[in-house]
């Protein structure tokens, strides 16, 4: 067959375009061989960054090279997430996050990232309860109590910051009290935790891991969880539910995402290996003690989730009238 110009073009670009697949797919087989780089969106201390440093201590080992945590807060997590979105997508940037990654788009409009479509969801570590909590000097005892105090006089609420798992939590208690109050967020749980502790700001609705060392230190008092069943790590304290506040049940999660074009041979080697992680006795034990439930989702499940949860919070923002700047 006689070959004409074109023919001989094609082959050799065939040629050229075969040692870069074979180079490509090679690196995928091979990931991960330097450093990988793990972002937590919020606070060191937060609730996310220590369940996220529980978790990635062990796939360490595993994956047999060093994650190093970056926390960059602020934004309800929406920095730190943005700088996810713009990261290489070769599995060497990773996201670790949580509930506050479908409410941004809710309370930040302009943000510069798609929750949906800037990421693939990986793997959910699992989820726990917010519990409300207040300074043992302020003399409250219930839920029942707190909201009659805010009935009566103007209360103030802390947050992780706007948009955060923390805020949503502490919304759903004042629209089912039927309460006005102050929002004042800040750049992590740690410091919201503090306003709490010292008097300076009425309540908080913090993730349990943060808040259960000062509950049980008599810092704090708890008051309600925010799950949907009463937590194994707070046993005698009652759901908000339970407490009398209809609909203010809300399910906080954490997992693991990465930039949406990350080859699918990286995440699911990601997904099996943090499975593993998960699974493992030391992690189970220190979950179960901090009243972490397994979430046991697929990939694709869990990008349903981030979807479906985006949608609900635009329309609760709506419903509700809340007003972000």
């Amino acid at each position: 067959m006689k070959l004409t110009r074109r023919h001989t073009l094609k082959l050799a670009a065939a040629a050229l375009a075969a040692p870069a697949l074979s180079r490509s797919a090679s690196a995928q087989a091979a990931w991960p061989t330097h450093t990988i780089r793990a972002m937590v969106p919020f606070a060191a201390g937060s609730s996310l960054d220590i369940v996220g440093r529980l978790v990635m201590d062990p796939l360490s080992i595993q994956l047999g090279q060093s994650i190093v945590i970056e926390n960059r807060g602020g934004a309800g997590g929406s920095i730190g997430t943005a700088m996810v979105a713009k990261a290489q997508p070769d599995g060497y940037t990773l996201l670790i996050q949580a509930s506050a990654h479908s409410s941004a788009p809710a309370a930040y409009p302009n943000i510069t990232y798609d929750p949906a479509a800037d990421f693939k969801a990986v793997i959910p570590f699992g989820t726990i309860p917010n519990v409300t909590v207040v300074a043992p000097a302020s003399g409250i005892k219930s839920l029942k109590e707190l909201v009659d105090k805010a009935k009566a006089g103007r209360m103030t609420y802390a947050s992780a910051g706007v948009g955060s798992a923390t805020h949503w939590a502490a919304e759903r208690i004042r629209m089912s009290g039927g309460f006005q109050g102050t929002h004042i967020p800040f750049r992590g749980g740690p410091e919201a935790l503090t306003e709490v502790m010292t008097g300076r700001v009425d309540f908080t609705s913090m993730g349990m891991s943060a808040a259960l060392p000062l509950i049980r230190d008599g810092k704090l008092v708890a008051l309600a969880v925010s799950s949907t069943k009463r937590s194994s790590a707070l046993p005698d304290v009652p759901t908000t539910v339970e407490a009398g506040l209809p609909n203010s049940d809300y399910v906080y999660w954490m997992g693991l995402f990465v930039p949406a074009k990350t080859p699918p041979a990286i995440i699911e080697k990601l997904r099996a290996e943090t499975d593993k992680a998960l699974k493992s006795k030391n992690v189970v034990e220190k979950f179960a003690a901090q009243g972490i439930e397994p979430m046991a989702l697929s990939p694709a499940e869990f990008d349903a989730l981030v979807k479906k949860e985006i949608a609900s919070n635009i329309e609760l923002v709506k419903a509700a009238g809340l007003k972000f700047n």
